[in-house]
């Protein structure tokens, strides 16, 4: 043991700026050598050195590292690493108190012991080192050094308020992503350190934070070993740590070590816990403020002196005791644990014969388990490189190659990449070994090659998963409180604030990204929402200028403008005049969300002006009086469609004049339905149903059926009255459209519907049915179908000769099933379009009452077939069409099926009463006016004198106007 230089124990808490005292020292002198506990902290100190002295005078060794140049003066090492007897004026050994550590603790007090400067020896750590340096190392001078800042206690504080420049501490590298997952999430992202890293990982990792891309830090306690950080706050997410052996509480010391790295310099710093821990004991905390702990009595020791003459020689001075009651004997570690393994091997025993083999294998017991697998797997590798070292001298070419090559993959995810990575520290250590390699230059760059590799795929990964840049610069801009610029794409209406997208602008709302969390999202609205205030007034000047043909509502109420939604429709003051609910983001403010209301306030007043001009104009005439004053309000009340059936009485009440005023304005009295025409087309009747709804205070509008179909479907469940304002009737699982269902009432009333008829093929085309829909449909009006089978009938509608003397003699006998060549067949069954089924339906059935038949001018009813006897056949038809396997036909009788009123029934069809003739002479029922409370014959009958022209007739009022003319 050298004693004749001075050995100075520098003693004292975190930030006290030890380390660079010792860096100070050490180049005061020609030559030093300075152990660090960390490659980590080598590497920063070596930066630090370097760029003080340059390159050509520093030197770095660590177990996987090394870094000689020819001339070098200083040595910056791990503390393994750190050379022997090499003869250096200057030696210092930091984090001396890592002597009590249970796996590395013997290092340290090898140090401590045996380590010596010719001019001056440093130690540098805690104040509980003290008494045992005292004892161990009598000649030792000690130097307080005080906290350059203040250490305060914070409490306990969840991650989601922690602030920024703030180091999360964790134990294990699950709960350190876990952390790292967590502030992604709520606060942009953070920077991942732990000592498992490559140097080179680290560093990219540490500059980062170090440059404000990230404003959080979680790190295992790899942190406390004089790592300079500009952290302000240190958080521990446990206060307990798996030693190797077990989980175990942190002393309060070791804790202090971890909390010290907050506050740097002469700025004050803050420690706390998070997350599921419970606040800390008061005693801990005040512990740590005052940086007083329990003295450290005990430390790891190890015997220096080994005997290499044979295995079972080297395993047992390693485990000799103390000789000292300060030191104690450390546990049993890695290469201690794996030379045991190996020396029970057959092969290796036989090689072990000499010294130079057994220290061999001691070298290689050492090589740490990077990969920190199975004792087995990890003495099942070493045993292989012993065997090639001890046979051949070196480790062969190929097999190196081999090894290193499966390991040269930057695919995979984090863990893949981690793994990859502490395998090829393994062959680092290996090659940095002299003499293992025949090349060791070569094998030195290939494994580093490799390492830098891995090291920049794992640092790519973890940015990937622990980093959101887009939250993470908006924060920081947000923090700044300066002004963020923002940018819209008005085609595609993409944002980005500061060259960050962050989301779509929908109208004058902002739509965040949908692949942002919750969390995630708050940051991105808060930010972009700030910068784009000056773009929602550029945008909303825009709006108020656009044409009404950028601008559309849809069937539920919304408004649009192109593909974004602006704004809704809500109930007004009545049902021509709704209002506009705006969809305006609060920070574009009121100016931007009033002239977005006024735009569309008009375009919706402009729209309903427009499409219901004959309804406005009803509702305006101020020529209407009386009765036709209500009545148009009625219809107003009811957006141009009223069923009839609710208006019984007040179409009794109109007089002539109260009619004629009412039909000017475009107003029709069908026999179930009085509406206005012009208002059937699609576009008002798909803003009849918008308004109907919003009167109705529905939470969800029918929809509009789809344009020119005479028939569709009825939809179940739709609100009472949609058909109506749908502009059809319901009539059985179909709807028919209220004009079509008026001109089939004209067509009905030529037939006898007490005495039963059948359907026309004008009836199927006219209502766009089938045969079988039209039998459904005549159901749902109140009538009965009977089917039935017959033969089926081809009609042949060319004209046949009158006699048989005007046939020529040789004309052959015409099959009559087989028409003659030219002759044209009319079908009875009609073709029917193709769209019936695709419809949607509203025409209720309110109950009506029969239609007459209605007589012809000569008061007989007009026969669609003429009378025949049944011997008779009837020109063009087949004799023998009852002849076997003749083609059959399906055919429905219809008659009236319910029993007649004495009031007019729901839905206005033909009152009961007396009947009255039309112009033509046909005898119709009664009209509105007739209480007579006659029961109707539904028969055809003779008409009776004229008395009075049907003002429901629309061709009966104009013969009237024809009258009066005269």
């Amino acid at each position: 043991m050298n004693t004749q230089g001075r050995v100075v124990a520098v003693l004292g808490p975190t930030n006290t700026g030890k380390t660079t005292y010792a860096i100070e020292r050490m180049l005061g002198h020609r030559t030093g050598v300075i152990g660090l506990p960390l490659r980590l902290l080598a590497r920063e100190v070596y930066d630090r050195i370097v760029k003080a002295r340059g390159p050509s005078v520093v030197a770095l060794v660590t177990g996987e590292e090394r870094i000689v140049p020819p001339r070098t003066q200083y040595w910056v090492c791990t503390v393994e690493a750190m050379p022997e007897g090499m003869g250096a004026d200057f030696v210092a050994v930091d984090e001396i108190q890592l002597c009590a550590d249970p796996e590395r603790g013997h290092v340290f007090t090898d140090r401590l012991l045996r380590a010596r400067g010719l001019h001056e020896t440093l130690f540098m750590g805690s104040d509980t080192m003290r008494g045992t340096i005292a004892a161990l190392v009598p000649e030792a001078q000690f130097v307080h050094r005080e906290r350059m800042s203040e250490l305060t206690y914070a409490g306990q504080k969840k991650i989601s308020r922690m602030r920024p420049r703030s180091a999360i501490v964790g134990f294990s590298v699950e709960n350190v992503y876990a952390i790292a997952e967590l502030i992604r999430r709520q606060k942009g992202g953070a920077a991942v350190v732990m000592g498992a890293l490559s140097p080179r990982t680290r560093n990219a990792q540490v500059d980062m934070y170090q440059n404000g891309e990230v404003d959080y830090l979680v790190a295992t306690d790899a942190i406390g070993m004089g790592l300079n950080l500009d952290v302000d706050h240190v958080a521990f997410s446990s206060l307990s740590k798996f030693d190797g052996r077990r989980m175990r509480p942190l002393a309060p010391n070791e804790l202090a070590q971890i909390a010290g790295r907050a506050g740097r310099g002469m700025k004050n710093g803050t420690f706390g816990v998070t997350g599921d821990v419970p606040p800390m004991d008061d005693g801990v905390a005040r512990a740590i403020m005052d940086h007083k702990f329990t003295p450290q009595t005990k430390i790891n020791w190890r015997n220096p002196n080994l005997q290499f003459g044979t295995i079972a020689a080297l395993i047992k001075s390693l485990e000799v005791g103390p000789d000292h009651e300060r030191l104690v004997r450390a546990r049993e570690a890695d290469d201690l644990r794996v030379l045991k393994t190996l020396g029970e091997d057959a092969e290796i025993a036989a090689r072990c014969t000499d010294g130079p083999s057994v220290k061999l294998l001691w070298d290689v017991c050492r090589i740490p388990d990077f990969r920190s697998i199975s004792n087995a797997e990890h003495a099942n590798l070493l045993e292989h490189i012993y065997n090639h070292l001890h046979q051949r001298g070196s480790i062969p070419d190929d097999w190196l190659a081999r090894q290193i090559k499966r390991i040269d993959r930057t695919d995979g995810d984090i863990d893949a990449l981690s793994k990859r990575l502490a395998f090829i520290r393994t062959w680092t250590y290996v090659t940095q070994r002299k003499g293992w390699t025949n090349d060791e230059s070569h094998w030195r760059g290939e494994a580093r090659v490799v390492e830098d590799r891995l090291s920049d795929a794992l640092h790519e990964r973890l940015t990937q998963r622990f980093v959101d840049r887009r939250t993470s610069v908006l924060l920081r801009r947000l923090g700044q409180k300066e002004a963020m610029v923002a940018e819209v794409n008005n085609e595609t209406g993409e944002v980005t604030v500061e060259g960050e997208f962050v989301g779509k602008l929908d109208g004058f709302r902002f739509r965040a990204d949908k692949g942002a969390g919750t969390a995630e999202n708050k940051t991105i609205k808060t930010a972009a929402l700030q910068a784009l205030a000056p773009q929602f007034h550029l945008r909303a000047d825009r709006f108020y200028n656009a044409p009404d043909t950028e601008i559309d509502f849809t069937e539920q109420g919304g408004l649009m403008w192109g593909s974004s939604a602006v704004g809704k429709l809500v109930t007004g003051s009545d049902g021509l005049k709704p209002q506009v609910e705006v969809f305006v983001d609060d920070v574009a403010g009121p100016e931007v969300a009033q002239k977005v209301q006024r735009r569309l306030q008009h375009f919706v007043d402009r729209k309903i002006a427009n499409l219901f001009e004959p309804l406005l104009a009803l509702k305006n005439d101020e020529a209407l009086t009386g009765l036709a004053r209500g009545f148009a309000f009625r219809m107003v009340e009811g957006f141009g469609i009223l069923p009839r059936a609710e208006l019984t009485e007040e179409v009794k009440s109109l007089d002539q004049d109260a009619r004629g005023a009412l039909r000017k304005h475009g107003i029709r009295f069908g026999q179930f339905t009085i509406f206005m025409p012009l208002l059937l087309k699609p576009a008002p009747t798909r803003l009849r149903l918008v308004l109907w709804s919003l009167t109705k205070g529905l939470s969800e509008f029918p929809e509009s059926p789809p344009p020119g179909l005479v028939t569709i479907p009825v939809e179940q469940g739709a609100p009472a009255g949609a058909d109506t304002m749908s502009g059809y009737r319901n009539a059985g699982t179909r709807a028919i459209r209220i004009d079509m269902l008026e001109r089939l009432a004209d067509m009905l009333r030529a037939e006898d519907s007490r005495g039963g008829f059948e359907a026309k093929a004008d009836m199927l085309s006219i209502s766009g049915t089938t045969l079988e829909q039209f039998a459904d449909l005549m159901r749902g009006l109140g009538y009965k179908a009977e089917a039935g089978e017959r033969t089926k009938v081809k009609i042949v509608t060319e004209v046949m000769p009158k006699a048989a003397k005007d046939i020529p003699a040789d004309t052959p006998i015409m099959d009559v099933n087989t028409p003659p060549e030219g002759a044209i067949i009319d079908d009875p069954s009609p073709a029917m379009p193709a769209d019936i089924d695709e419809a949607v339906a509203a025409i209720e059935d309110e109950g009506i009452a029969p239609i007459l038949s209605e007589p012809s001018e000569g008061g007989e009813v007009a026969a669609a077939i003429p009378d025949m006897s049944e011997t008779e056949t009837p020109q063009g038809t087949a004799p023998d069409a009852q002849i076997a396997g003749a083609e059959m036909e399906t055919f429905y009788t219809f008659t009236w099926a319910r029993a007649p009123r004495r009031q007019p029934p729901a839905g206005g069809d033909r009152p009961k009463g007396k009947g009255k003739p039309n112009q033509r002479g046909n005898k119709k029922g009664p009209r509105d006016g007739d209480k007579s409370g006659k029961v109707q014959n539904f028969s055809a009958r003779p008409a009776k004198p004229e008395k009075k022209i049907d003002p429901d007739n629309p061709f009966a009022a104009a013969l009237m106007g024809l009258k009066n003319d005269k």
